[in-house]
């Protein structure tokens, strides 16, 4: 293993590097938060990939695909969905809003301050978010180096802490489109054909499988749904996609460069789906389906080879560590600290704003390492994000976006009502039922309409002044205190 522990150690150390190179960019609010909105469209296609694509839908990608056959594509294929439907239907709306955060999006269409209150759904589904690929290093550094659980949590926990710290977006930025290369070398193009040749072509595949492995709707249709529900939809409001959004540098970037990336996901959804296919004709009595990626990658590939897949692995597990990480002080920061103090900075302050968010970072870094430590079910982590996510602010953001009338009572109540009724309803019926998604968001839905209907419309200045900025005719708000360091070409 001592080819495959110097290529997982270059690639450790050139994150670092990267993360120090960014320090020196990053010198505003803008460039630390979202990349001084400047990446053209190959760095936000493969950072967009990137962010979505991480330990969830490599290894359990993987995994769905050793337990279900080919139907286990349809989770990350959601996804997939879900990142084109932002991309071509939403994105340059979202990019023309030229803001940092969702919650202060609903204030500007809405007129109130539903900031903190939604504020805290987002930051608890982020934290989550973080949390759940935290876990994951567990089992990346376990099939490397044999360390116990705590030890790895710390070890990767603590390098993606290090470079989002050190340059916020810009080396997450940089880290990322890495990580997009690894992935698709070590996965798409090594992992991939290697995997399907060890278990003797896809005519053998067939033979040594039950029919329903190759039966695309073979995970059931209620499951399909629930995917659709949970994922395409959650791609659509979360935080930690819009900071991506926010990165495009005009319009045309975050459309075209947004179905590019999602058009990759479909096709990582497939791979994944095959290999683990693979692995069941090779392992077919392997103890838990999500063994599957480390075992096939440990027993099947060469020396140096190895060490790069696993390093794919990695990579997509720190990139959607990191950009959970960046969202989630970003909202602590910017939407729930500022707004409890009522702190309004005045012009001229970037560095302090810097300052201000590198710490916040740091400390979320810290308590996402905690609470992985203390949970252990990846699952059920990522459920409880998901379900809170789309059950507390599905309707009031597209609402935002979609109905006039919809009102500031409206989106309080839809969010206060929603994320309540799933956070029962996942007591009730457990964690991993389908119910709490399915009947929150009816809640929510029900709330936001009633409310809205019942209370005074949003005052029409109000409406113009948001119409102005969906059409990209209002400054951006960084514009009166852009520094310099803004003013270089944009990044390609």
């Amino acid at each position: 293993m001592a080819v495959d522990y110097l290529v997982i150690v270059v690639y450790l150390a050139g994150m670092l590097a990267m993360g120090w190179w960014g320090m020196r960019r990053a010198k505003s609010k803008s460039e630390f938060l979202v990349a001084g909105r400047r990446l053209g469209p190959a760095m936000y296609s493969g950072t967009m990939a990137a962010i979505v694509l991480g330990g969830a839908s490599t290894i359990g990608g993987v995994g769905l695909g050793y337990q279900y056959g080919l139907s286990g594509a349809w989770m990350v294929f959601t996804i997939g969905l879900g990142l084109l439907a932002l991309s071509v239907f939403f994105s340059a709306r979202i990019a023309r809003l030229k803001v940092y955060t969702v919650s202060e999006m609903l204030d500007l269409r809405y007129g109130g301050r539903a900031g903190v209150i939604s504020g805290l759904v987002m930051w608890a589904y982020t934290l989550m978010l973080a949390v759940t690929s935290t876990i994951a290093y567990a089992t990346i550094f376990d099939v490397l180096f044999d360390i116990n659980r705590t030890l790895a949590i710390v070890l990767g926990g603590s390098i993606v802490v290090a470079y989002s710290t050190l340059g916020g977006m810009w080396s997450i930025t940089l880290t990322d489109m890495v990580q997009f290369v690894v992935k698709t070398v070590g996965v798409l193009l090594l992992l991939l054909p290697i995997a399907v040749v060890k278990a003797g072509g896809f005519a053998e595949m067939k033979a040594q499988l039950p029919t329903e492995y190759f039966d695309p709707l073979g995970i059931g249709g209620e499951t399909i749904f629930t995917y659709v529900l949970i994922y395409t939809f959650g791609m659509l409001i979360g935080q930690d996609i819009w900071q991506r959004v926010f990165t495009a540098r005009s319009d045309r970037t975050a459309r075209w460069g947004g179905t590019v990336a999602g058009t990759y996901c479909l096709a990582y959804a497939v791979a994944g789906a095959v290999i683990g296919t693979a692995a069941k004709v090779l392992y077919p009595k392997l103890a838990s389906p999500d063994d599957a990626f480390a075992t096939i990658v440990k027993d099947e590939l060469p020396m140096g080879v190895r060490g790069l897949v696993l390093a794919a692995a990695l990579a997509a597990v720190m990139s959607t560590s990191s950009g959970a990480l960046i969202a989630c002080a970003t909202v602590a920061n910017n939407d729930i600290w500022a707004r409890l103090r009522g702190v309004v900075r005045p012009e001229g302050e970037q560095h302090d704003e810097v300052r201000g968010n590198r710490a916040f970072i740091l400390l979320m870094g810290l308590a996402v390492i905690a609470t992985a430590i203390a949970l252990n079910d990846v699952v059920q982590a990522l459920t409880v994000a998901y379900n809170l996510l789309v059950g507390g602010l599905l309707v009031p953001i597209l609402g935002g976006l979609l109905w006039k009338r919809g009102t500031a009572q409206g989106a309080l109540a839809s969010v206060a009502v929603g994320g309540l009724a799933v956070i029962g309803l996942m007591a009730a019926y457990g964690i991993l039922a389908n119910e709490p998604v399915y009947y929150g968001l009816l809640a929510s839905l029900a709330a936001y309409v009633v409310v809205s209907l019942a209370t005074r419309p949003t005052d029409a200045a109000v409406l113009a002044a948001w119409r102005e900025r969906l059409a990209g005719r209002a400054p951006a708000p960084e514009n009166a205190t852009e520094t310099v360091s803004e003013q270089v070409p944009a990044a390609q």
